[in-house]
């Protein structure tokens, strides 16, 4: 599995419930990537797409404990070892923050896109990439600048286990 993310300087992901900033080249590219994918995903997070409801275009494998959450276009897992039994391989990771601490440990690549500042008002956080030992930059694009935000777009790859 891979996962994609937006995060700020520090590794904000969010705050109040929703992500720190809409990027629309940054939208188009999380799009097409995913599109045609599953997507794994927590409940809270579907609440923030458009209408509430889950993604087109892709399987939405929606983790909640909630027996009666029930989104039309969406399948709903009560728990990730549920969800991962049902995740094909070229599954997405798409948050929000419980999800992505849970799914890490499961995802060979991450696709990270990083502001070049930090949002202090953040209250949700993606785990530091940089300072794992498990997980190394592999590739870089940009910065690129979109109205007052720049970024760049990161891939990180888990290491591989030396023999």
């Amino acid at each position: 599995m891979e996962l994609i993310v937006m995060a700020d300087a520090a590794w904000a992901i969010g705050r109040a419930g929703d992500q720190l900033c809409y990027i629309p080249p940054d939208l188009k590219r999380f799009q097409r990537r995913t599109s045609g994918h599953p997507v794994l995903v927590g409940r809270k997070t579907v609440a923030t797409f458009p209408g509430g409801r889950p993604l087109k275009n892709r399987r939405n494998l929606i983790l909640s404990r909630d027996p009666s959450f029930a989104p039309e276009g969406g399948e709903v897992y009560p728990t990730l070892a549920a969800a991962l039994a049902a995740a094909p391989a070229d599954t997405y990771v798409i948050g929000g923050e419980t999800v992505y601490r849970q799914a890490l440990a499961h995802c060979d690549r991450a696709h990270v896109t990083r502001l070049h500042t930090a949002f202090p008002q953040a209250d949700t956080y993606f785990p530091d990439l940089d300072r794992d030992p498990e997980w190394e930059l592999t590739g870089a694009e940009g910065p690129y600048v979109w109205g007052e935000f720049a970024y760049s777009y990161l891939t990180y790859e888990r290491k591989k286990e030396r023999t």
